[in-house]
């Protein structure tokens, strides 16, 4: 519908819309919409899709002629509470004025018909958004007094103005008029919007609306498992943790129990749910997915979802839109030949007309430039520029040259005269803004334009020249990306006078370049357009013939006089038709916004140039202002004009000062472009009876490039107003803004195309970009050119309506492309600005921008906070944002981040810098203090879930080995022989004994011999009493005494259990997991030190546990002289050698039985793998209390021989290279370490590695350095180590890996003989599936994986499917099982449950080889046989483990290991120090330690989600961002992240910041 300007609304029409109620949509179309809701919700087949769908029909029929409303609502009775609570609060009420305020005239209009069914259904059903939590500190310092507020809000892309704090900006406030496009009306919405009436009715919407959230945007349904229920008013208000929890060490047992006992469904039962969590799983429902054409993918490849095109998307049906003409541009006969011509004329007929004023910041009459002077001064500065630089042979500038013009917005008189100057000099001008410091925003990039113009020489005044940044010397440094200038002062007393004789030569407008006019691009790099002579005299003239200009008119300009419309207005057109400038300087507007309109009354000015900005900041401050008249203007023009939410300025404008004698005709806004220079202007209208246009267009038919009239009563429309007629000379037509330059339709946006003179030429020194933009030759639909002249592109975005009328919908840079939906970031700056403008943010300071996140672009939102806004609040805002976005745009928002008032980069009129913010946010350093990420919301192309692959059938395993051209998934170890003296004996305690009688001066420990162990054997019998096969804790440090007390035990008959001691420093942590071992290990004594019986009966160990319920604590310095009566003589080889217990990285504590069977056989097989013999000397730095490094620490020595050189891990903390300077001084072959003894030296050695050097050490005797672990190995580390310590010797190859868990100690060791470890690279994506694809090495998702160690002899390893049981091919991950002589014999009491036992330990495959018994690792990994062979000839079988299982994370259906995950967030940013992630229902959460100030902690927040989101195709569901030392690692180096999440779920991280992902 095309209306008038001048139209109104009825008051009655008015009362009308304001009392809108909400209607009940017929049930068929609300189910629908409920279905649809519904059905797409997770991920689901085709079938479940079907049977979802007829089960809810069924449900649906017999109520089909209800209403919706008798439903019951779906949310809990608490978030209706917390409903009528906020309704009830005082900021909305503070906020309320008489007149409709601005958000609920906003509120009304948003309701789109499918938000008024959703609101009807669910009229008691507000869900609240959960708030992040931030520490309480960052809140402090995030406190009002931490600020200034910012000197500049401006309302446009590039300029601001004061601050918003002026007076009567209150009451401005509560006005609907500056609603952008969201207002969306006539000007009749303005005028009318004082009528009062329907705030109340409003307000409820308001809240409706807002609290609604939940059922508009698009989230993910997480079931809800927990069972676990808050009442949301008290969860909401509960917004920082505790600050006194403290932080937690790391290498310490973590939150108490470690024990955990979990139901069915993998909670604990003790873990409390977090309020903040269960808030997110509640609200994470009903995500928005296109329908699936076809679910299941069957192919390795993992494609993106690829959004279709809507079959029902509007598409353009007009005829094809003719190039369309301007007027003829008039031929007078007084219009001078050239402006040089012009300025010649006034200087010498006129010289005492003044030409410019300038102004203080007091308002007051600087200087009055007349023609005269301006006349004489630029031919003064003519000469001097041609004449007095460098010598009469070699003059630095020549005619033609480009001369940089750096002059301040305040001073235009010297800029007017130096623009003249070099143009009566023939020198180009080039002007530029100044720059400030050497990082200016921006400021690079200008260095680039001057360079590539090859500008040598920059004029600037005597003030500017003194207020640039200067070195110690005094020289103006070389700004950064500045080519070397010589900077020449412009003012007269510094300039030589002209001889008489000398005198410009004053041509006729030619193609000779009059000027370059610099712009700025949307990625931030400048350009410089080229604007030649006679397009400078023809552009005057057409803006002279357009706007009716005569001579000595007066005109207000406050617009950059440097660039755009206010130099061809203020500087350039002025000249030509003798008029009178008056300059309103940007410092001035900042102290007096109301400055252009005093003068224009002062000097009953004709013309006034303004922006939308300009308008908006008199509106804010006129209630101060009495005696303004405007009627002698004749023309307001709106440089700005073009966008589209300038019309609410503009009409708000004209509402408040009709009544001061401005006229409706006055206002005339005009489109221009630095490329095309004026596209159109609409002229001041002699008959006030013609109005101009004004369109009510669908948003949703613009995103898809199509006019589509709607009504005003809709929120998702955009009111554009015409910028009147083609400009006089030109030729205007509309192409598709992609491809080939083709005439749209009349009904189809496209880009702006003009053919005039007046245009801009070139971009300097850029063929290939000109060509693409002035050098354009659009066709029509048959494929013909529609002119032999050349266009030019002008970067706008519109259509052109009735009478030739020019509508601007938006501008090329300011283009959006989401999933094929074009979005202008003007428009989202509006609708964010609508939602409670300026209660929270600045206006002006909004930056919206796309980055590409999963081959798509994202929408990003950036404001500056004003410093009094509440934490609440400014969450209470941000959630609507979002969702006014979502319902107006129907588009998500992928980043909404709030950053400190006054913070983000400027341009030098104060605007935003929005390359400079992107390029911030971007490099994670733009320091919000609040950040709202909605992935779910906007990310609708993630791959879909995939089928998983069949395993290999019992059928295949009949017919053989190769199944499909692959091989079972099968490998084994050499056999075990026995051939050494000491296999006569079955038990260790008996190996022992024939050493220390057959060699008894043999060194195997330091400090060792038999004797000692006899003793321990005599103190337990004597005085704790003990009986055969009783359990007895060992509590000791790493040392001789632990090795003692634990064959002490043998000989005793009794069973040992190694006991890692409470550390002193953290006893209250460690403490209980000691307790705990103690009493699941039924042990009737604990064996300890003198030093560690005093720590347990301490003060603060008392007040942690009660050693009174302890078995007796038997204290071993002081051992009995004598023997025991007779050592103990074990009979079954079956039987209970030791438990070794351990906690898993799931927090499980475990207990396995070895018997002496196992112990022999593990012994001998480590033996055999690393040839060990009396001979050899092997070093170990592992902790002794499980596993591997119990065994290699307290048995092989024993059975072997060979001495042992034990290194406490806990020594390293104090001297790193205590570890290595012990292997080169002794000149070990073969070393022991874990990955948290690698990390602790390349760490602290990473700078010392010289100084080692000079202090001897010496590596290169080193053959086998072993890393013990039972996780993936990690290559980065062990290449980092490999790399740091080459130069003192080390060998890469020896540096390799061992693998065991728990059901069997040693599964894989490298040995000193055999082939070397190998790599592979797998396919991160087929991974996922359970599939292994191997890939060339730096392939795209390329993941590399290292040998996890030789297999060990008498061990049997199989692949099998951890759901059926079979055994799957060489090409599938799965479950490795593991047959041995030394598995353990099952778990001890910490289970209790038989199922479990024979599970773990006694597991049989479902079909193939269903005899042999095989004990389950519960980690995944694969075999693959490489191209080495081994020892006896045959090729070599490579075991890759990947993962634990039960850490393993099911999401999406697909199979993701957190390790992986937690690489590529470590990569996001620099600050990240470690990073942990683990699933909570079906969100995962990320947990990252920062390095840095709290301040950075947001920064972290969108980096780690775009990470995780391009890399692995996941949504992070909370980001948690905590100090150092937060995430629990235990003694081997590995994350204990079950443990890690219970803590989080219970609130004892004490983390400095929490994002909830929306």
């Amino acid at each position: 519908m095309w209306r008038s300007r001048g139209s109104t609304l009825s008051s009655s029409r008015e009362t009308e819309l304001l009392t809108l109620s909400l209607r009940v949509r017929p049930p068929s179309l609300a189910l629908s919409l409920f279905m649809y809701l519904y059905l797409f919700a997770g991920d689901i087949t085709q079938k479940g899709y079907e049977k979802k769908r007829s089960k809810l029909i069924r449900a649906y029929i017999p109520h089909a002629g209800g209403p919706m409303s008798h439903r019951a609502p779906l949310g809990p009775p608490s978030a209706a509470r917390f409903h009528r609570r906020r309704t009830s609060g005082t900021r909305d009420e503070r906020y309320r004025s008489g007149r409709e305020t601005t958000l609920e005239r906003f509120l009304l209009y948003v309701h789109t018909e499918a938000v008024q069914a959703v609101l009807a259904r669910h009229v008691e059903r507000k869900v609240a958004v959960p708030m992040p939590s931030k520490r309480r500190s960052l809140v402090v310092q995030t406190s009002m007094d931490a600020y200034t507020p910012p000197d500049s809000s401006s309302g446009s892309d590039e300029e601001a103005g004061p601050g918003d704090d002026l007076s009567g900006m209150e009451h401005w406030m509560s006005r609907p008029s500056q609603l952008g496009p969201v207002h969306l009306g006539s000007t009749s919405s303005s005028s009318s919007s004082t009528q009062s009436g329907g705030s109340g009715n409003t307000g409820r919407l308001a809240d409706s609306l807002a609290h609604a959230h939940i059922s508009h945007l698009n989230h993910s349904a997480p079931p809800d498992v927990t069972g676990y229920s808050s009442d949301s008013s008290h969860s909401h208000t509960e917004r920082h943790h505790m600050a006194n929890m403290g932080t937690i060490a790391r290498n310490t047992q973590k939150y108490g129990n470690a024990e955990r006992m979990e139901t069915g469904d993998g909670v604990p039962v003790s873990s409390r749910v977090s309020a903040k969590i269960q808030q997110l799983v509640n609200t994470l429902k009903q995500p928005r997915r296109p329908p699936l054409r076809e679910f299941f993918v069957d192919d390795f490849d993992e494609l993106l979802e690829v959004q279709q095109p809507d079959p029902n998307q509007p598409r353009p049906e007009g005829a094809e839109m003719m190039p369309v003409r301007g007027e003829v541009l008039g031929v007078v006969t007084n219009w001078p030949p050239s402006l040089e011509a012009a300025l010649q004329r006034w200087g010498t007929i006129s010289p005492k007309a003044p030409c410019l004023t300038s102004l203080d910041t007091a308002g007051k009459p600087l200087y009055v430039l007349t023609y005269g002077k301006l006349w004489s001064r630029s031919i003064k500065l003519a000469y001097n520029i041609l004449h007095k630089l460098g010598s009469k042979q070699e003059p630095m500038v020549r005619p033609g040259d480009r001369v940089a013009l750096v002059f301040p917005n305040n001073d235009p008189v010297a800029f007017m005269v130096a623009f003249y100057g070099c143009l009566l000099a023939e020198v180009v001008p080039v002007p530029i803004e100044v720059p400030l410091s050497r990082k200016d925003a921006g400021s690079q990039q200008i260095g680039f334009l001057l360079g590539s113009c090859g500008v040598t020489v920059a004029l600037t005044s005597d003030a500017c020249h003194k207020g640039l940044p200067k070195s110690a010397t005094g020289e103006i440094p070389q700004f950064k990306g500045w080519p070397k200038l010589l900077w020449f002062v412009t003012e007269s007393k510094h300039l030589s006078k002209p001889p008489r004789d000398w005198f410009p030569h004053i041509k006729d407008a030619n193609n000779d370049t009059a000027y370059i006019e610099y712009k700025t691009c949307k990625d931030g790099s400048v350009l410089g357009v080229t604007v030649t002579r006679i397009a400078l005299l023809t552009h005057c003239q057409a803006l002279t013939q357009s706007c009716s200009y005569t001579e000595a008119e007066t005109i207000v300009n406050v617009l950059d006089f440097k660039k755009d419309v206010g130099l061809w207005h203020g500087i350039l057109a002025s000249v030509m038709n003798m008029m009178h400038v008056i300059s309103v300087p940007y410092s001035l507007m900042k102290v007096n916004p109301l400055s252009w309109i005093q003068k224009v009354c002062q000097y009953k000015a004709k013309v006034a140039c303004v922006k939308s900005r300009d308008m908006h900041w008199a509106l804010v401050a006129h209630k101060d202002q009495k005696d303004i008249n405007l009627s002698s203007l004749r023309m307001l023009l709106v440089a700005d004009g073009s966008n589209p939410w300038s019309i609410s300025s503009c009409d708000a404008f004209l509402n408040v000062f009709q009544t001061k004698g401005l006229r409706a005709e006055v206002i005339c806004p005009c489109a221009s472009s630095p490329e095309a220079l004026t596209v159109a202007i609409r002229r001041p209208a002699e008959d006030s009876s013609q109005p101009p246009g004004r369109g009510i267009l669908s948003m949703q038919g613009l995103s898809y490039g199509v006019v589509r009239v709607d009504t005003e009563e809709r929120l998702s429309v955009l009111t554009v107003q015409d910028v009147g007629t083609v400009t006089p000379g030109g030729l205007v037509c509309v192409v598709k803004p992609e491809g080939v330059p083709q005439l749209c339709q009349t009904d189809e946006i496209g880009e702006l195309c003009v053919c005039s003179i007046a245009t801009g030429t070139s971009y300097y020194g850029l063929t290939g970009m000109t060509k693409n933009t002035f050098e354009v030759y659009p066709v029509s639909s048959s494929g013909g050119l529609i002119s032999e002249y050349a266009f030019v592109r002008t970067g706008l975005l519109g259509f052109i309506g009735p009478g030739g009328l020019v509508f601007i919908t938006g501008k090329m840079d300011g283009l959006i492309m989401v999933s094929g939906r074009r979005h202008n970031a003007d428009d989202i700056v509006a609708t964010a600005l609508a939602v409670e403008p300026m209660k929270f943010v600045y206006r002006g300071r909004i930056a919206v921008f796309s980055v590409t996140v999963l081959r798509d672009e994202r929408i990003v939102v950036v404001a500056e906070q004003r410093p009094d806004s509440t934490e609440e609040d400014s969450f209470q805002w941000m959630s609507r944002v979002l969702q006014a976005i979502d319902s107006i745009h129907g588009v998500g928002v992928f980043c909404l981040a709030l950053v400190p008032a006054n913070t983000l980069p400027k341009t030098p009129l104060g605007g935003i810098h929005l390359s400079e913010i992107k390029q911030l946010y971007l490099e994670g350093g733009l320091h919000p203090c609040n950040v709202l990420m909605c992935p779910h919301t906007c990310v609708t192309n993630l791959p879909k879930p995939r089928q998983k692959q069949p395993e290999i059938g019992p059928a295949s395993v009949m017919v053989g080995n190769l199944v499909s051209g692959k091989r079972i998934a099968q490998a084994s170890g050499r056999d075990l022989g026995q051939t050494d003296d000491n296999d006569q004996f079955l038990f260790l305690s008996e190996v022992l004994q024939w050493r220390a009688q057959t060699t008894p001066d043999h060194v195997l420990y330091t400090l060792l011999s038999s004797r000692r162990a006899e003793r321990g054997a005599a103190l337990l019998i004597e005085r704790g009493g003990l009986q055969e096969g009783d359990h007895v804790a060992l509590v000791y440090p790493p040392g001789i005494d632990l090795i003692a007390a634990f064959y002490g035990c043998l000989y005793a008959g009794c069973v040992p259990i190694t006991v890692r001691p409470p550390h002193p420093q953290n006893i209250s942590t460690t403490l209980p997991t000691v307790k705990m071992i103690v009493e699941v290990s039924h042990s009737a004594c604990v064996m300890t030190t003198a030093v560690i019986c005093k720590l347990l009966r301490s003060k603060e160990a008392m007040a942690t546990v009660d050693i009174r319920n302890w078995p007796p604590v038997l204290d071993t310095d002081d051992l009995p002289k004598k023997k025991p009566p007779a050592l103990h003589k074990p009979t079954n080889p079956d039987g209970l050698a030791y438990l070794d217990f351990s906690v898993s990285t799931t927090g499980m504590l475990a207990g396995v039985q070895m018997s002496h069977n196992a112990v022999g056989a593990f012994c001998r097989s480590v033996k055999l793998q690393c040839e060990l013999y009396p001979s050899r000397e092997v070093a170990i730095c592992l902790d002794p209390y499980c596993g591997l490094g119990f065994v290699l620490w307290c048995l092989c020595s024993v059975y072997s021989g060979h001495q042992s050189i034990l290194i406490p891990p806990v020594e390293l903390e104090s001297n790193p290279a205590l570890w290595l300077l012990a292997v080169s001084q002794l000149r070990v072959r073969d070393t022991f370490c874990s990955y948290s003894v690698m990390e602790l030296c390349t760490k602290g050695l990473g700078l010392q590695t010289e100084a080692l050097k000079a202090r001897g050490l010496d590596l290169s005797r080193v053959r086998a350095c072993v890393v013990v672990a039972e996780e993936r190995p990690r290559m980065s580390l062990t290449h980092s180590f490999s790399k740091l310590f080459k130069d003192l010797g080390l060998h890469p190859r020896s540096v390799s890996t061992a693998f065991g868990c728990r059901v069997n100690l040693a599964i894989c060791l490298q040995g000193t003989s055999g082939p070397d470890p190998t790599t592979v690279y797998v396919d991160m994506r087929a991974l996922r599936h359970d599939r292994v694809r191997l890939v060339e090495r730096g392939s795209p998702h390329s993941l590399p994986l290292m040998e996890s160690g030789k297999i060990l002899p008498g061990v049997r390893i199989i692949i099998a499917n951890p759901e059926t049981k079979g055994p799957l091919g060489d090409s599938h991950l799965g479950e490795i099982w593991v047959h041995s002589a030394h598995n353990g014999s099952g778990y001890y009491s910490g289970y209790g449950e038989e199922v479990l036992q024979s599970d773990h330990f006694s597991s049989r495959l479902s079909f193939g080889d269903t005899q042999t018994v095989w004990a389950r690792t519960g980690y995944l990994g694969f075999l693959r046989r490489t191209e080495l062979t081994d020892a006896n000839g045959e090729r070599h079988d490579a075991l890759f483990v990947v993962g634990a299982l039960e850490e393993a994370m099911e999401l999406r259906g697909m199979r993701y290991h957190p390790i992986d995950i937690e690489t590529s967030v470590i990569r996001a940013h620099k600050s990240i120090m470690e990073c942990a992630v683990f699933p909570w229902t079906n969100l995962l959460v990320v947990v990252v330690e920062l390095e840095g100030s709290e301040q950075e902690a947001l920064d972290l927040v969108p980096m780690v989600t775009k990470a995780v989101l391009e890399e692995h195709y996941l949504i992070v569901g909370v980001v948690v961002v905590t100090d150092i030392g937060v995430i629990p690692i235990n003694s081997r180096g590995e994350k204990q992240r079950m443990h890690l999440r219970d803590g989080f779920l219970q609130d004892q991280l004490d983390p400095i910041y929490v994002a909830y992902n929306m």
